[in-house]
């Protein structure tokens, strides 16, 4: 797979940071990091990624609703969801919302490139786990 630019959007300064490590020790470039629901649009607006990993659980507009917003304005936005344990029922409503694919916390390397491999690949496919 050639390398693509994505778009980190979680609140946690400490999971972009493990986040964009994984992604560059598989070979894609982040481009840019987003903290907020709230600013998921003009960001992507200003960067257009080729795919983007968004936390569930962010303090203004989670990440559910940060998908349904970028998918109403960019219908071929690719989204990998990023979740803990426990949260399986809103991992059901961020795929109804458009998302593409998700990864359990703590992110697995391989789990995250083979998630993003099969979303890459996909034309909304259906939901995996890695």
């Amino acid at each position: 797979m050639s390398s693509l630019n994505v778009m980190v959007v979680d609140d946690s300064e400490i999971t972009v940071r493990k986040i964009t490590k994984i992604l560059e020790d598989i070979g894609h470039k982040v481009i840019a990091s987003c903290p907020s629901g709230k600013e998921v649009e003009q960001t992507y607006r200003r960067v257009n990624p080729d795919i983007v990993t968004m936390d569930i659980t962010m303090p203004d507009i989670d990440g559910i609703e940060a998908t349904r917003i970028l998918v109403r304005q960019f219908p071929d936005v690719k989204i990998v969801m990023v979740t803990s344990h426990g949260q399986e029922q809103m991992v059901m409503e961020a795929i109804s919302a458009g998302a593409l694919g998700y990864v359990l916390k703590p992110i697995k390397p391989e789990k995250l490139k083979n998630t993003i491999e099969k979303v890459v690949a996909s034309q909304r496919g259906l939901p995996n786990d890695g």
